[in-house]
């Protein structure tokens, strides 16, 4: 047999760079024509079937109401308007788990390494329980088991800061701005700076205890200073139901409570392990220095722990965003039941709504990795 010659008009295909490029490029083009061709069916056939095509249905009437809405709404608010309305409540319930979820889970977790036998059996018990039970199972639970049975508005339960807890949610005093509020804006804002370039400079340091009371001091001076602008409206108790206030549905509490509690027992393991991943010899180090137990803590094992705390975290707090799509088990006017459920049963635009709906959920995922990963720069090692 004659050797292979690599002259000739076919020289280039014994290129292996070359070669792997043309079956690249080969390959996108027969993986496009594949999607072009499944984008005309799913076209031809929608339009046979009367269905929308495009995203003008998000300009009609929706025609349906909400009963949770962070910003003005009705049924004659359009499809587009009922969208964010769904957004803002994802959000916000997402928002609230997440604070949940870290006050919690780092509790815990400190509580797992606790030299209190009754403390440490405690956070385990949790962290075993929770995180081994389906997530939708406990929030069943909490709608069903502990916030339906409540008792009635007339026998709501009294709890502190003038706010009531019924079988119809948690009543709460609404905050009320007046005239002259931006001015404590104003003052908020100031004191942010001034605390961030304490902060670079080093004069908050030197100035010790007295810097925080400074801080919060130039708020409150705002406060009187324009007249007391800020009120307060206590829920009062109407016929059979309470007037005034804020409203906190039991499908929103529960929400709250199964996403926070059951990431928190996920966080309280990565939190253990983190300060457990700590050698031992750093703190013996700084014992040897004089640093007292809550110096060695605070300046040499937490930020070495949040090392290898926080890119864990961050799978966490993806978890939490996405698995607050379970919310349409409760009831709650999230995203899903909002857009996905009613305005895609309403429409019949099953392409665009859910298309539009892995968007957000995947475009809000992406901006809380980013922002996690920017954090964890701080605490990342530098080498040279």
């Amino acid at each position: 047999m004659a050797p292979r010659s690599e002259n000739g008009p076919l020289a280039f295909w014994y290129d292996p760079a070359i070669r792997g490029r043309i079956y690249q490029t080969l390959f996108v083009l027969a993986l496009g024509i594949v999607l072009f061709e499944a984008i005309v069916d799913v076209r031809a056939n929608m339009q046979a079937r009367g269905i929308p095509t495009d995203f003008d249905f998000l300009d009609d009437v929706a025609g349906f109401d909400i009963n949770l809405t962070l910003i003005p709404y009705s049924a004659t608010s359009t499809y587009g308007r009922a969208f964010f309305v769904g957004l803002l409540n994802t959000g916000l319930a997402a928002a609230l788990g997440l604070i949940l979820a870290t006050v919690v889970g780092f509790a815990i977790g400190i509580a797992r390494l606790s030299k209190n036998w009754i403390v440490a059996k405690f956070a385990m018990v949790y962290v075993e329980a929770l995180r081994n039970v389906p997530l939708l199972l406990q929030l069943l639970f909490w709608y069903n088991a502990v916030l339906k049975p409540l008792p009635a508005p007339r026998q709501s339960y009294v709890l502190p800061f003038g706010m009531y807890l019924n079988n119809r949610g948690l009543f709460a005093p609404e905050l009320v701005f007046g005239p002259g509020a931006q001015w404590i804006g104003a003052a908020v804002i100031v004191a942010a700076l001034v605390a961030v370039l304490a902060r670079l400079t080093g004069i908050g340091a030197r100035l010790g205890r007295f810097w925080p009371t400074l801080l919060i001091g130039l708020p409150v001076a705002a406060y009187f200073l324009a007249g007391q602008p800020v009120s307060f409206i206590v829920p009062e108790l109407k016929g059979f139901n309470f007037s005034g206030g804020v409203r906190l549905l039991p499908e929103f509490v529960a929400l709250v409570l199964g996403l926070g509690l059951y990431t928190a027992a996920f966080i309280a393991e990565i939190v253990r392990a983190g300060v457990e991943a700590v050698p031992r010899g750093q703190s013996e180090a700084a014992a040897a220095l004089g640093l007292s137990r809550r110096q060695t803590n605070r300046f040499v094992v937490v930020p070495q722990a949040m090392r290898i705390i926080t890119p864990l975290l961050t799978s966490q707090y993806l978890n939490l965003i996405k698995n607050s799509s379970l919310a349409v088990f409760i009831g709650y006017p999230d995203l899903v039941q909002v857009f996905a459920g009613t305005v895609l049963n309403q429409t019949g635009a099953a392409v665009q709504v859910i298309f539009i709906t892995m968007a957000v959920y995947l475009a809000i995922s992406l901006f809380a990795s980013l922002a996690m990963n920017l954090y964890n720069r701080r605490f990342a090692l530098v080498e040279r």
